[in-house]
């Protein structure tokens, strides 16, 4: 004899499901709000943390491919580590050691800078000579009519330079940290890949993933080797230019612009700013200033347009208004670090949706207009 009380009816059944398939919908949108808002603050508390531990791990997709080719020649991981790391810990010191003096001297001068700089912007015949000229007859009209005013000046004995050389340990110790995670990836070897294939179930998902993550190696690995040696020149070029202006301390600009073009947009318009300002002050020509601005922009252009186009894979295109948010989104929660890492963890991203198919949308979103048909949008129109 059949319970028919045991089992409800197909209606029901279907209606209890449909009532929990719109409050799991209901659901959804705050539970994904509430895991963005957490991840967000989770990237930021942990800055600290992130900014080494992603560093390392572009470094060691960069590095591993030359660990292997030693690895061929019978040189074991542990070996390319300590060479490795060695070698880079020796290029951050010397840079440390060359670098600190000028730029600790151009820093302790930055307030006198401005203040130079303002001076012959409101000389007599300035540029701002109007404006300093109204500023001070509103100064008189406000003395005027508020003579008990008492003048109170805060004199802060804290330089610029003490507040960065509180800064250095922390700076230091997280290249440290990101320098022995770097020697402790490498040494490891393939261990890391081994481990990502030996997650799946299926060989036909082991195979795809060996094949992104070789993708993600030999694509990032070109693209910032030949961003650094682009970078290279163009800080070789600068300091020539830099030197021809008669601008002091060109070396140091060269170094400038070598470091700063790794930040997309910005970099090259803030050196550009801060050689002007120099420019402007030690040369004592507004022309001339005009002109070295003008130089290192042409420069920057040139290596943007012309060289790193022709140097790297157009595949390597990404979506310029993706990579500026991408920039700004980093730079808000990392400042200045974050703006240095956007642009690889941007590559990492399209590599990794451009090798999955499930991803290939949000890879051609990612990419310029080279990665695909110029005439897509046209043929879509026409159909």
């Amino acid at each position: 004899m059949i319970d028919r009380k045991a089992t409800p009816p197909e209606p029901i059944a279907a209606a209890s499901e449909d009532r929990a398939s719109r409050a799991l919908g209901r659901l959804e949108i705050p539970i994904i709000g509430i895991f963005a808002i957490l991840l967000l603050q989770g990237l930021v508390w942990a800055s600290d943390f992130l900014i080494p531990l992603i560093t390392a791990c572009l470094g060691y997709f960069v590095l591993n491919r030359p660990r292997r080719w030693l690895e061929k020649l019978g040189i074991p991981p542990f070996v390319s580590a300590i060479l490795f790391t060695t070698v880079l810990t020796v290029m951050i010191a010397l840079l440390l050691v060359q670098l600190s003096a000028p730029a600790a001297q151009f820093i302790e001068d930055l307030p006198s800078l401005i203040e130079q700089i303002q001076e012959k912007l409101r000389e007599s015949g300035g540029t701002l000579e109007a404006i300093n000229d109204a500023t001070v007859a509103a100064e008189e009209i406000i003395a005027d009519q508020d003579q008990a005013t008492v003048a109170v000046e805060v004199v802060s004995d804290t330089g610029l330079v003490a507040t960065l050389f509180s800064m250095a340990p922390g700076f230091l110790s997280r290249i440290m940290f990101a320098l022995l995670l770097l020697f402790f990836l490498i040494a490891s070897g393939d261990m890391f890949f081994t481990k990502t294939v030996q997650s799946f179930d299926r060989f036909r998902d082991k195979r795809r993933a060996v094949e992104v993550l070789h993708s993600v190696e030999d694509r990032l690995g070109y693209y910032l080797g030949g961003i650094t040696v682009i970078n290279f020149g163009l800080g070789i070029a600068v300091a020539i230019a830099m030197a021809l202006w008669g601008v002091p301390g060109a070396p140091v600009f060269g170094f400038m612009a070598f470091c700063l073009n790794f930040v997309p947009f910005l970099g090259g318009l803030l050196g550009a700013s801060i050689a002007a300002a120099v420019a402007f002050v030690s040369l004592d020509g507004t022309w001339i200033a005009a002109g070295v601005f003008a130089t290192y922009v042409i420069l920057t252009s040139i290596e943007g347009q012309f060289v790193t186009p022709l140097l790297i894979s157009r595949r390597m295109r990404l979506n310029t208004t993706v990579v500026f948010l991408t920039v700004a989104f980093f730079a808000w929660i990392w400042s200045v670090m974050g703006m240095v890492v956007a642009l690889p963890i941007l590559i990492v991203v399209k590599i990794a949706c451009d090798e999955t198919e499930s991803l290939s949308t949000v890879g051609r979103f990612l990419g310029g207009l080279d990665d695909d048909d110029p005439d897509a949008l046209e043929k879509a129109k026409a159909r």
